[in-house]
């Protein structure tokens, strides 16, 4: 690798760095995990593999988007990976940008197809955005680029997902049901829409150069709506006023869409996204970059505060830092001027730009590394703020691949590991050393596992805590010859051992169980494997829990439990779906009669077996379980999951005390949380003792309890999982508000654990809060 040549940004200077001497070659193992996805068609476009904050991965291919959604299941009883598979198909119309008067651009369109001069026709023809369908070509069908936004964007708390087609058509697509994607928002007709308004003149850009029929006109106004690349900001905060004057903070985020033109079109989405609604802004500015390929925002921490910039790559070679003025945006600022961070114009084109944050150890200050593949090399640049000012020091990686670099990958939480991959099936893993003032890189190739390694890699993507590994990969050559045809795969393969992963669980500061899955299902294999907890992971667990009580903790001990359950249970037969075929017609009276036979079998075998020992006896699970080891097992997940409810009933009833006047105002069954609390005697809290006294006075000796929908009768408040009247009808409590969910429809969470009732117009605003929190049991969101 060459060594690094500072250069000075704003305004600072700094030392010399040292060369890289850590380069290593000792590759390193990792595990394949089952099972492998195919894919229904080619992959193509641009780094065709991303992996979402939510555990979802996206695959580009030619007729649709392929997602497959991991998930450390509980009920599951099988080692290998659950993967629920969904695909977002691409439109068959074909797409036709809209730069003016329908008829005067047909005649510019007709003039131009039937030029006598073939530097004019030609050029024409061949252009598949100004002219999508001509002749025998086919027609441009397929995903060019998908990027995941940040998580929460979603009404259901998740990601949405941007997908750029290849005959430029960008959409924002949202999972609105479990398993169901529908478009949220077509980004390439507003902003259509948005250019036609300002007369295809934007302040600062190109100005027009004549009518829509001018050749020239018509080439620049396809080039400024045709999307290149697009890349989601972090969630950020926003301040909007209400109609009592008063200001609330409120959630948005913003999506930077690179032209062909060189033009940036960033769009301020409110966050939730809704749809059309939620748009708040869209500006226009323009990056200088000639033939743009390349789009990543610059996140820099500083002091609290936020920096804010677009790093844009060119065909050409040269990368730029660009300020982004968000006026509407709180807590973020830019830079003063644009910054040239690759200033090569040696014609080899910028592939991929990713921004890993990270903490330098020698300076004591956070800084950013912003890197970029060009061809079979990888440019870095390291940005700091010192005392001096805006420090940058730039130089590139060699040797990685042997062909130009498919894909460059890092995990959102981690050490900051770099992942790049060629198409000559290798794939490298760098790891950032700091020097005392620059960064180095240590270079480790990845030994992939039978079955992944000699195949042709087209992409990769890491989970967001670097468990694991994806790649998108195809038959490679054989005996010096290609195959006739190529069969694509998405295949996973773990980074991290289940014991790296524990610990990682029980880090300090860790407080979502759904944002750390990739890292659960590791240890969810562990414990199917060896059919036990590791006893030093349970030791320390217990000890956290007892100490601090924290909630997270108490969720980590149920998930280990109910994996610890499922692995002493036998495997069924055959698939529970599935019928069973030598069923036949039994009358009710035979039935019976085969019934007292078996029971009569049973009795004589048990006699039978009367000089085995106890403990031998007792085995029904086929792996050595006994009943007596399920029956603990299950009486702790049932102790575990009444601890949890207590600690949200004192949630809700801290809210319901805060929020009402008199607690008539509200219909959530508070009498009966404050006598379920008080019911055991073996309950000692003297925080709950002193609020149920509160509510208590607060009530006044009322109890304005819940009736059935069906007749009218009082509902009693007995179990916190259901609901009966004494007419025996039955319904299911909200895990989150505790009311009985007397509605059709509920929500469900990702790992079917609870039930929650839908928001309704009625409801006061304290009380949609508390319906939009995770699954109390999970940490997951409810649909």
């Amino acid at each position: 690798m060459a060594a690094a040549a500072p250069d000075r940004g704003v305004d600072g200077g700094g030392a010399e760095p040292e060369p890289d001497t850590s380069a290593g070659t000792e590759p390193e193992r990792v595990v394949k995990r089952e099972p492998v996805v195919k894919l229904l068609s080619r992959v193509c476009g641009v780094e065709p593999l991303s992996w979402s904050e939510d555990h979802r991965v996206s695959a580009c291919c030619a007729s649709s988007i392929a997602v497959m959604e991991i998930l450390p299941d509980v009920y599951n009883i099988s080692q290998d990976l659950v993967i629920h598979r969904t695909s977002i198909p691409v439109p068959n119309d074909v797409h036709v940008l809209k730069v003016g008067p329908e008829r005067e651009v047909q005649e510019a369109k007709e003039k131009l197809a039937g030029s006598p001069d073939p530097t004019v026709r030609q050029p024409f023809l061949l252009d598949r955005v100004m002219n999508p369908a001509v002749g025998m070509l086919p027609p441009m069908l397929g995903v060019r680029y998908a990027s995941w936004s940040p998580l929460g964007c979603d009404a259901s708390g998740r990601c949405l997902l941007a997908a750029l087609t290849l005959d430029g058509r960008l959409a924002v697509h949202s999972c609105s049901g479990r398993l169901q994607w529908r478009p949220l928002l077509d980004l390439t007709e507003a902003y259509g829409e948005l250019l036609a308004e300002a007369g295809y003149a934007l302040p600062g850009a190109e100005p027009p150069l004549g009518p829509a029929g001018d050749p020239e006109e018509l080439r620049r106004r396809h080039a400024m709506q045709t999307p290149v690349r697009m890349e989601w900001s972090g969630v950020c905060g926003t301040q909007q006023v209400q109609p009592n004057n008063e200001c609330r903070d409120v959630g948005s985020v913003l999506l930077a869409v690179l032209m062909e033109n060189g033009d940036i079109a960033v769009w301020h989405l409110a966050v939730p996204v809704l749809g059309r609604g939620s748009v708040v802004s869209c500006s226009a500015l323009r990056s200088g970059v000639p033939s743009p390929s390349a789009l990543a925002w610059w996140e820099f921490d500083h002091g609290g505060l936020k920096m804010t910039g677009l790093v844009v790559g060119s065909s050409a070679g040269p990368l730029r830092l660009l300020p982004v003025n968000l006026k509407a945006v709180k807590g973020r600022f830019t830079l003063r001027k644009p910054m040239v961070l690759c200033e090569e114009a040696d014609l080899i084109p910028v592939h991929s730009v990713r921004c890993v944050s990270l903490y330098h150890p020698h300076q004591k200050v956070n800084c950013s590394l912003v890197l970029a593949a060009r061809g079979p090399y990888l440019c870095w640049c390291l940005l700091l703020i010192s005392r001096a000012g805006l420090s940058m020091y730039r130089s590139h990686v060699t040797g990685l691949h042997s062909g130009p670099i498919a894909a460059v990958t890092a995990a959102r939480h981690g050490a900051g590991s770099v992942f790049t991959c060629s198409g000559d099936g290798g794939v490298r893993k760098l790891t950032p050393v700091f020097t005392q003032v620059a960064v180095t890189f240590r270079q480790e190739r990845l030994e992939l596992p039978e079955g992944v390694a000699g195949r042709r890699v087209h992409g990769v993507a890491v989970s967001p805590n670097g468990a694991y590994l994806a790649l998108v990969t195809s038959e490679g050559m054989a005996d010096g010859l290609h195959p006739v045809s190529r069969s694509c795969q998405v295949q996973l393969v773990a980074l991290r051992t289940p014991e790296e992963a524990a610990s990682e669980l029980l880090r300090p500061g860790a407080q979502s169980l759904f944002r750390q899955m990739d890292l659960l299902d590791l240890v969810r294999w562990k414990v199917l494997q060896e059919k036990r907890v590791d006893p030093a992971l349970q030791a320390e667990l217990d000890g956290q829990v007892r100490s601090s009580g924290s909630t997270y903790l108490q969720r980590l001990q149920l998930f280990l439990l109910r994996v610890l359950y499922q692995s002493l249970q036998k495997a069924p037969a055959q698939a529970r779906w599935r019928p069973a075929l030598d069923s036949a017609k039994v009358f009710v009276g035979e039935e019976e009669e085969e019934e007292e036979e078996g029971e009569e079998e049973e009795d004589g075998s048990e006699g039978a077996a009367g000089g085995a020992s106890e403990g031998a006896g007792s085995q029904d699970r086929g792996n050595g379980a006994t009943k007596e080891q399920v029956k603990e097992i299950t009486e702790r997940i049932e102790a575990m999951e009444t601890q949890l409810v207590r600690e949200h009933m004192k949630k809700v009833l801290g809210e319901v005390y805060l929020h009402t006047y008199i607690t008539e105002n509200t219909s959530i069954p508070t009498r009966g949380m404050c006598d379920f609390l008080q019911s055991d005697p073996a309950y000692e809290d003297r925080a709950t003792k002193v609020l149920i006294g509160h509510i208590f006075k607060k009530m006044n000796k009322q109890t304005f309890p819940e009736y059935c929908s069906l007749c009218r009768e009082v509902l009693p408040f007995s179990d916190w999982r259901l609901a009966m009247c004494s007419n025996g009808h039955v319904w299911i409590r909200c895990v989150l508000t505790l009311q009985a969910s007397q509605e059709v429809t509920q929500r469900r969470c990702l790992l079917k654990d609870s039930i929650a009732r839908y928001p309704l117009p009625e409801d006061p605003d304290w009380m949609k809060r508390l319906l939009q929190g995770p699954c109390i049991f999970c940490d997951c969101p409810l649909f």
